[in-house]
């Protein structure tokens, strides 16, 4: 057992969080004010804006708007997603810190969301990587389905080793592995990992793990063990699971921090401040807050 002694935590709400939710468009002031709010913090990487088409995503049409109006903290880098050399020219444009590429591991997955294999969804990224190069911006690399896809089940670890090796070698700084439907367990986190860590150093990966099946925390620990030092997570549990109808997506942040509080890891992040923020956005959207943690610790209204 070998747990890290700090963990980065890489907060999803902005773009994770907010691109699925159902009903209006949340306006601009809205997501700035959570962006904000988040940087008050304590975390050091927050994925802002996605720059895809809106006619896709129409919860991210206003990508530009929301990174020309947040408040820039020192420290806090403020990352948006990438899909093609489109989004990544408008993504400079908005001033982001760094950007993020993505991919999975199910063919059947890739085929069924972009019509392409995966090789040719790799191959897509080269001028986005180039173009970032040049431009001196960091790319991350998301590799989604790692243990499981809803289209063709089971995934096999020495896939997803596969394409997360080809990510590294395209450039991306570090590797996001994605339960995008939540359907891992302990065991299979820990086989998955023991997979990728043989073709990518383990201090180049993160977990992105969905709470769907309630087995995200579980799942974190395992992979904390293994040496994993850098989380996914949004706050509130902000996202749902597309293709899984009313099940939960993204894992809490509040939950992921008390468990590494609990473990004595230290990530430089407030808790009582995610629990508000959380409340404060839950409020906003009139949702439910998916945050075991913060609904056990109570509202705390600022």
């Amino acid at each position: 057992m070998s747990f890290p002694t700090t963990v980065r935590i890489f907060e999803m709400s902005p773009r994770d969080g907010l691109q699925n939710e159902p009903g209006e468009l949340i306006p601009t002031t809205v997501k700035v004010e959570l962006i904000n709010r988040l940087s008050q913090c304590g975390l050091t990487h927050i994925e802002a804006a996605s720059f895809v088409s809106p006619k896709w995503v129409p919860q991210m049409g206003d990508a530009s708007d929301v990174m020309a109006g947040i408040s820039r903290q020192p420290g806090v880098i403020y990352a948006a997603l990438t899909p093609n050399m489109k989004g990544l020219e408008a993504a400079i444009e908005a001033k982001a810190d760094e950007v993020a590429v993505f991919s999975a591991a199910s063919e059947a997955f890739t085929r069924k969301n972009i019509n392409c294999s995966i090789a040719e969804s790799l191959e897509r990224f080269a001028p986005v990587m180039e173009t970032a190069r040049h431009a001196g911006i960091r790319v991350r690399g998301y590799v989604s389905t790692v243990m499981g896809c809803p289209y063709q089940g089971e995934v096999d670890p020495q896939q997803v080793a596969r394409v997360a090796k080809a990510m590294l070698e395209m450039g991306c700084y570090e590797i996001s592995l994605g339960d995008t439907i939540g359907v891992g367990t302990p065991l299979k986190a820990k086989r998955m990992l023991e997979a990728v860590s043989k073709e990518v150093p383990i201090d180049r990966l993160a977990a992105h793990f969905h709470d769907t099946y309630g087995q995200a925390i579980a799942n974190l620990y395992a992979v904390l063990e293994e040496g994993i030092a850098v989380v996914d997570a949004s706050v509130a549990g902000l996202g749902g699971c597309p293709y899984a109808k009313g099940a939960s997506g993204n894992v809490a942040t509040e939950d992921v921090l008390y468990l590494l509080q609990g473990l004595g890891i230290e990530t430089g992040t407030d808790l009582q401040q995610l629990i508000n923020t959380g409340h404060w956005i839950s409020r906003t959207l009139s949702r439910h807050n998916g945050s075991k943690v913060a609904l056990a610790r109570g509202d705390c209204h600022e």
